[in-house]
């Protein structure tokens, strides 16, 4: 079935976002609007500061619109309490940020199984699906290394792999080869991509990277706090 013609699984309706800075409130969101429809990979692009990282954050309800409205799978993220939101984080969302945000003092396995682990289950439950993500990103022989032992490219692997470990619908990703030269970025986009291909993920991307808007099924550009299509 063509993207086109699947569900719309992310709606967003007259974002705005507004900051106030000192006495000077700040707009960052001005009326944005986006329906990406399951298994859709969309990539969002803009200079610094035009309000890519608190669109992703606002639909992964990690932030909350000064007004609009946003769901994931028919679910209005903003009518849930912060409590609520949080589980439906844990269950629904991956995240993926330019920084790994692994914690240094536990193993790439442990790492990978933590979003599980907070949720309840026990290492002995998640170890198998742990361990089989580190395999599918290239990383199963670095499984009891710590965060310190591991190349920049192989520490984004195993953030990829924790995003993943609670089968997520939708993932959101910014600018998640920020940190990494040119190839081990393009190596990261075309690991990321692959995996939302395979398991038929919705992906957002915000980036800066032009490797990546090749690689997406519609790019849009954040302009003045609105999303213009960019390629269809």
């Amino acid at each position: 079935m063509g993207v086109t013609k699947r569900p719309v699984f992310v709606r967003a309706e007259t974002l705005w976002k507004e900051y106030v800075m000192g006495s000077t409130p700040l707009q960052v969101l001005k009326g944005a609007e986006l329906e990406i429809r399951q298994g859709e990979i969309i990539v969002v692009i803009g200079p610094s500061g035009s309000g890519k990282s608190t669109l992703l954050h606002i639909l992964g309800g990690l932030d909350k619109p000064t007004r609009g409205l946003v769901s994931v799978g028919g679910q209005n993220l903003f009518t849930l309490s912060e409590e609520q939101r949080a589980a439906f984080r844990n269950r629904r969302l991956g995240f993926i940020f330019q920084f790994h945000h692994l914690l240094l003092e536990f193993s790439a396995l442990e790492n990978v199984a933590m979003p599980a682990l907070i949720k309840g289950e026990s290492l002995k439950e998640v170890r198998f699906r742990a361990e089989r993500l580190l395999q599918e990103v290239g990383l199963e022989e670095r499984a009891d290394h710590k965060p310190s032992e591991l190349s920049g490219g192989e520490q984004q692997r195993v953030a990829v792999a924790r995003a993943l470990i609670n089968d997520p619908a939708l993932i959101l990703a910014d600018e998640p080869s920020g940190n990494l030269d040119e190839e081990n970025g393009a190596r990261l986009h075309k690991l990321l991509v692959d995996l939302a291909r395979k398991k038929g993920l919705t992906v957002v991307f915000a980036t800066h990277n032009p490797d990546l808007t090749k690689r997406g099924d519609r790019v849009l550009r954040l302009v003045d706090g609105k999303l213009v299509p960019v390629r269809h």
